[in-house]
């Protein structure tokens, strides 16, 4: 253990050891531990272990000793240790900081905060949601990381349905490399349990091999598919993002034919109205039928040969 900070945990319950319930203590055991320093700030990752499972905690620690924490499942961390590479690669691309820049805009006497977020992921787990954030101030870079949860009513979860609790840590840019090198490391020495990535009925008989993700964009939305799997089986992962918005869903694999079934026939039907609506439209712009055409002109015409005869 590496400081009293992020210590062995007991009663560690509800999920990845959420609030406790009531029963029983629930035995939380330490399994590794890693500290990082990195600027002003000390950063803990501790791999925990209960009945339910294995999971992780990240702590960050400030100078003045305030604290906030993270709890990933294994597989979360996973994808959590794979979306870093992706900021990381984003980052040595970005060109210098301009704190300066910042200072100026925020004008005399105030202290600027964050831009517009230079580059933003999400994840969504069950009732958890995490947020990954590439943002900017007057202090430097940073990738700033939101964990909320979605709480509703029963043993150890107070309140009403849909009440949500977050926290957020903050890692400066220049730590990104060291702390994926630490994550990947207590992965890949403890997250290898087949029921955490993905064991028998999750995916594991595929090898590891799934279909790439995609991205559609549309006005100001753009949609991400995403395939992945759990111990609960295959699934695909919908996400609309816009700028100050982001949501997203899971679709099992057993619904996918379903799900494409249904899109192709409201695409049919669309396409059946819009025609419809096309016609009638025509119609209108031509207006009725004017002098000199229709049945009017066929009966001069008998009449003239009747005359002659």
């Amino acid at each position: 253990m590496a400081d009293g900070d992020s210590g062995s945990e007991r009663g560690g319950g509800g999920g990845f050891g959420g609030p406790r319930g009531p029963g029983p203590e629930q035995e939380t055991q330490e399994l590794a531990s890693k500290r990082l320093d990195i600027q002003n700030k000390r950063f803990y990752l501790d791999v925990k272990q209960n009945a339910k499972g294995r999971f992780l905690k990240i702590a960050e620690v400030g100078a003045g000793g305030s604290k906030s924490r993270l709890t990933l499942s294994m597989a979360v961390a996973a994808e959590f240790r794979d979306y870093l590479g992706d900021f990381i690669e984003h980052y040595a691309q970005l060109g210098p900081s301009s704190p300066e820049q910042l200072a100026a805009a925020a004008g005399p006497g105030e202290e600027a905060g964050p831009r517009r977020a230079l580059k933003s992921e999400f994840l969504v787990r069950e009732n958890r949601k995490y947020y990954l954030d590439l943002k900017e101030n007057q202090r430097g870079r940073f990738l700033r990381i939101r964990q909320t949860i979605n709480r509703g009513p029963g043993p150890g979860f107070p309140g009403p349905p849909g009440l949500q609790s977050g926290q957020t840590i903050a890692l400066p840019a220049q730590g990104l490399i060291e702390f994926r090198d630490a994550l990947a490391k207590l992965i890949d020495d403890y997250g290898g349990d087949e029921e955490e990535l993905g064991g028998p009925g999750g995916g594991a008989g595929l090898g590891g091999e799934l279909p790439e993700g995609t991205s559609i964009t549309v006005d100001s939305k753009r949609f991400f598919f995403d395939v992945g799997c759990n111990k609960y089986g295959v699934f695909l992962r919908v996400s609309e993002v816009k700028p100050s918005y982001r949501n997203a869903i899971t679709v099992p694999c057993k619904a996918w034919a379903q799900f494409g079934g249904a899109f192709c026939r409201y695409a049919d039907e669309m396409r059946d109205i819009q025609e419809r609506q096309r016609d009638k439209l025509y119609e209108r712009r031509a207006g009725p039928a004017g002098p000199g055409s229709g049945s009017g002109a066929g009966d001069d015409s008998d009449g003239d040969d009747v005359d002659d005869d």
